[in-house]
C-alpha cells in the first residue's frame, strides 16, 4: 500500500512540475515527487540510497531556490509564468518516451534469481557501485556538503563575523 501511495504521489508531482505557473511551486512538486523516489528505495529495504537521495534532493531544491531568489526577475518564484515550451513537440516526445518505457516493462524477460538475496542490500549495492573506494566517497560526500555550507555562510551580506 504504501508502494503505491509513494507511485502515486511521485507521478502526480513529477506532472505537476510542469502544471504550475511558478518557478518555486515548480521546485517544491519536484522536491516532492523526488522525495517519494526516496521513499520507495526506503520501502525496498535500500536505506542508504533512500536516505541519500532524499538528503540530496532537499539540499539541491534548497541551493535551487536561493539562486532563483538571488538571481530572477521574479524573487521568489511566484509570479505566473509558463514551464513548457514548445508544448506539441514536448507531448510527442513525451508519448513516444513513455509507449517506449512501458513496453520496454512488458516485454523484457526478467531474470531468475541466482541464490538467495544480500543480508544487507545496500552495502551489496554499494560495493557493487564502488568496489573498496564506498568509504573514500561517504567523506568525499560530508566534505562537499562542509564546502556548501561555508560558502554559503561566508557569502552572506554580513559576512563571518554577523558585522
Amino acid at each position: 500500500m504504501a508502494f503505491w501511495l509513494l507511485a502515486v504521489l511521485a507521478v502526480a508531482s513529477g506532472i505537476a512540475v510542469f502544471a504550475v505557473d511558478s518557478m518555486a511551486r515548480a521546485t517544491f512538486a519536484l522536491l516532492a515527487s523526488l522525495v517519494a523516489v526516496g521513499g520507495t528505495f526506503l520501502l525496498i529495504d535500500l536505506d542508504y540510497l533512500g536516505v541519500l537521495i532524499i538528503l540530496m534532493m532537499i539540499m539541491e531544491m534548497l541551493v535551487m531556490a536561493v539562486f532563483m531568489i538571488m538571481y530572477m526577475m521574479n524573487p521568489a518564484g511566484l509570479m505566473p509564468m509558463t514551464m513548457v515550451h514548445n508544448k506539441r513537440g514536448a507531448a510527442v516526445i513525451s508519448v513516444a518516451v513513455f509507449a517506449l518505457l512501458a513496453a520496454g516493462i512488458f516485454l523484457t524477460d526478467r531474470p531468475a534469481r541466482k541464490g538467495p538475496p544480500p543480508p544487507d542490500p545496500t552495502e551489496s549495492l554499494g560495493m557493487a557501485i564502488m568496489g573498496p573506494k564506498m568509504l573514500v566517497m561517504m567523506v568525499i560526500g560530508l566534505a562537499i556538503l562542509a564546502t556548501m555550507i561555508s560558502t554559503v555562510v561566508l557569502a552572506t551580506h554580513r559576512g563571518r563575523y554577523d558585522a
